[in-house]
């Protein structure tokens, strides 16, 4: 042992050695946002320092000797506000590239306007919107590097102690969010997803890949849509315009290889392959499910020429998940998801193409894309393949889509406006056994449906320089011609405005309103009963009114401080009719699909509270801190106003991170989330034989719906990263401990049923009833991971 601690010592200590400085290089180009055309002779420089360079007649720029590591740049002009651009990975072994829009000054061009904001926003939305760098998402401590994992990080987004990546933001449930990928709608964003909703376990965004994130939970911009609670904007970065670059990960839980580079003159791509290696790992240590997933990322981007640039965007996944029936005496806990848990297999594919064409003031953008999720999951008794399955489900949904937008600039006016058109084609083949009302029932039906959607939008924003105040108009209207009470795009016209005033320089209030829309989940809109029968065809869409007011205190460019107040009242909300639940309780358990029954479109609902935030963005530290306070609540079928699955109250979260001498860097997250509510069982009803054996687990008792609330749930994660920079390669370890003081969650108990000593299930009253017993259900311990990373 010594031996192996004296060679591991000297093996870091040469490769320490080995690594040289400040040999990095940076390329970009500076061009007017607007319009795209180059912006000669600007001053760029990185953040902090005085190395810089200056653009040259074409807007390219060059700057040398960069130390490695992440870094900003400042790029000033006469006429245009100084910007502060994204983060930058720099490393010997490549070059960096950037291409930086700058913004058209409201004042005199003569003048030098010095207007540097890391914390910026798009103009419509001047509160409810975060930007997230690739230097925290790089070193989010907890996060193994998954997109998904990182968004918990973020203001108002709730998390629960289960390894999922559920996104619930204000209160709302995990179905109310939209994800964009450079503009393409990807709408599965988790290898596992919950169809109908957006969690799953693990998250399929490559991190390899990620720019910024944008994140909006309220005050939507018109041109997005169909989301009640979260927008979240991916943006990628560009494959290497020189030559051939790789990077070889080995994770946590996946390997996976990332290669970037030239494609001719003018066209670069980046591409990425992964998979997963759980199931080895989970069937050595005894867990009782095995899941397997893969996918793949890929941008491409052509410069066509000067006005026009294509961008073609894919992302898609493939997963299965298995059963470990070959444990041999399964304890309580793993006799309870063996018998739970059904066995999954589903693919999912985002195909996008993002044409834009750059005008004298503005430019036009055409997306055209197209996904499909493909998802099937089937149980047998007791994981008895000769028996008839008690669950048979297979269903897929496909959309093509298509978007023209106009955004131009009219002096201190920006003025946007689209339209947007959907096929979509949604399959589903149900087979389900279920008591109720004192008898067991089945559910068996196929259906196939297609449906066309369609909106418009417009908006108008404009900046009153002379009061320092800006304001933002937005109005939209979406149909589809799924059935009469939707078809009108008026039913669901959604106006919004936004008021922002600069009280200083550095202080801000803006308030904003707004109505929102969204269509219920194809499972819901393709359910039918036995007579296969459409069933929901009185189902509407879903709205939401947001009112929210905030004040924003910067402090020098490093400080960020901001306190929003918000409401969000719910209507026409789906409501179940078998279990009089409302479904924006649904959607974030392990089952692979939620909405999948009879509703009634009469539910309200309402997400009340208030949010305070501290951002710090310095060189060497970077700390996210904030505190949510949230009351969701949501009618049943009564009427009766009830606590929502999500009614946590109190969202804790404080992420840091701090870059030390020789490529170290250490980082914390600590998560305080509240006791979320959860519905009793009815085990009168789960003892009886005939009910069990057609669910194979217990049965909520609906009538005293999210009647308990869970303890508080909180973990410390920590993480700790190491970068060696050489002449021609890059090599980064961390090491990342979740859960640092074991902490022990509490979750709703097992209930398992009792055998007796030959190993059969003991049964009373005549053989119509099992002996339940209740085993507690705790979570957690502590998780140290190891992640490698090669680049050259």
């Amino acid at each position: 042992m010594k031996l192996l601690k004296t060679n591991l010592l000297f093996l870091l200590v040469l490769i320490s050695q080995m690594a040289i400085a400040q040999n990095g290089v940076i390329k970009g180009r500076v061009f007017d946002e607007a319009n795209n055309d180059a912006v000669p002779f600007a001053n760029v420089v990185i953040l902090g320092t005085t190395v810089g360079s200056t653009t040259d007649l074409d807007g390219n720029f060059t700057i040398t000797g960069v130390q490695p590591g992440f870094v900003k740049l400042q790029v000033s002009f006469v006429g245009y506000q100084t910007t502060v651009s994204r983060d930058i990975s720099v490393s010997n072994a490549k070059t960096s590239y950037i291409d930086i829009g700058l913004k058209a000054s409201s004042t005199n061009l003569s003048e030098v306007v010095v207007k540097v904001d890391p914390f910026q926003k798009r103009d419509e939305v001047p509160l409810s919107m975060q930007k997230i760098g690739v230097k925290e998402i790089e070193s989010n401590p907890g996060s193994n590097r998954d997109i998904s994992r990182v968004i918990q990080s973020f203001p108002g987004v709730g998390s629960t102690p289960a390894f999922r990546n559920d996104v619930i933001v204000r209160g709302g449930g995990p179905s109310e969010n939209r994800f964009y990928l450079d503009d393409v709608e990807i709408p599965v964003l988790n290898h596992f997803a919950t169809q109908g909703a957006s969690g799953g376990p693990v998250g399929i965004i490559n991190a390899d890949f990620i720019g910024t994130v944008n994140y909006y939970s309220s005050a939507f911009p018109a041109d997005r849509y169909n989301a009640l609670s979260g927008v979240f904007e991916f943006t990628q970065i560009d494959g290497n315009p020189e030559k051939l670059k790789f990077r070889g990960t080995l994770g946590a839980s996946e390997v996976s290889a990332t290669i970037d580079g030239p494609l001719g003159e003018n066209t670069t791509y980046i591409f990425s392959a992964r998979r997963s290696y759980l199931q080895f790992l989970f069937s050595a240590i005894g867990l009782p499910f095995l899941p397997t997933f893969n996918d793949y990322q890929l941008k491409l981007k052509s410069k066509l020429n000067a006005k026009n640039e294509l961008t073609v965007v894919s992302i898609g996944s493939l997963d299965n998940l298995t059963l470990n029936t070959g444990i041999k005496d399964p304890d309580p806990s793993q006799e309870y998801i063996l018998t739970q848990i059904p066995i999954n297999n589903q693919w999912s594919y985002t195909l996008g193409f993002v044409l834009k064409h750059f005008m004298d003031n503005g430019y036009r953008t055409f997306v055209l894309s197209r996904n499909m999720l493909n998802n099937e999951f089937y149980k047998f008794p007791e994981n008895d393949e000769s028996r008839p399955k008690t669950f048979d489900y297979h269903s897929f949904e496909a959309e093509n889509k298509a978007r023209y937008e106009v955004d131009y600039l009219l002096n201190n006016l920006k003025i946007s406006y689209g339209i947007s058109g959907e096929y979509a084609r949604y399959y589903n083949k149900t087979q389900q056994q279920f008591f109720t009302a004192g008898s067991l029932q089945e559910i068996n039906y196929e259906s196939n449906i297609d449906l066309f959607k369609y909106g418009v939008y417009g908006q108008l924003t404009r900046q009153f320089t002379s009061i320092r105040t800006s304001v933002s108009l937005g109005l939209r209207a979406d149909g589809n011609s799924y059935s009469k009470s939707m078809q009108n795009p008026l039913s669901q016209f959604s106006p919004r405005a936004s008021v922002s005033f600069a009280l200083t320089d550095k202080t801000r209030f803006s308030v904003s309103a707004g109505r929102f829309y969204e269509l219920p989940a194809y499972t819901t809109l393709g359910y039918r009963d036995n007579t296969n029968e459409l069933t929901n065809t009185a189902v509407k869409y879903i709205g939401v009114d947001h009112y929210v007011a905030g004040v924003e205190q910067k402090i020098g460019l490093d400080y960020l401080f901001s306190l929003e107040g918000f409401y969000k009242g719910y209507f026409q909300y789906p409501i179940d009719k078998f279990t009089g639940v409302s479904l924006a309780n649904v959607g974030a358990d392990y089952s692979s699909v939620a909405g999948a029954v009879p509703v009634e479109s009469t539910g309200k609902g309402r997400a009340v509270g208030f949010e305070f935030l501290n951002r710090i963005n310095k060189k060497n530290f970077n700390l996210i801190a904030s505190y949510t306070f949230v009351r969701s609540l949501f009618t049943d079928a009564a009427g009766e106003e009830i606590p929502s699955s999500w009614d946590s109250r109190h969202l804790l979260t404080m992420t840091g991170t701090r870059t030390f001498k020789k490529n170290w860097s250490a980082g914390f997250k600590w998560r305080f989330v509240g006791g979320l509510p959860y519905t009793p069982y009815d085990l009168e009803k789960s003892a009886l034989r005939e009910a069990w054996d057609a669910n194979g687990q217990p049965y909520f008792d609906y009538s005293r719906l999210n009647e308990k609330r869970f303890s508080p749930f909180h973990q410390l994660d920590l993480r700790v990263d190491k970068k060696y920079f050489y002449d021609k390669w890059s090599l980064m370890f961390y090491v990342d401990i979740q859960n640092v003081y074991n902490f022990k969650s509490e979750g709703q108990d097992y209930i398992i049923r009792e055998r007796n000593d030959d190993g059969s299930f003991k049964l009373v009253d005549n053989g119509t009833r099992y002996v339940l017993d209740r085993i507690p259900n705790t979570s957690g311990i502590i998780l140290p991971t190891v992640g490698i990373m090669v680049e050259f």
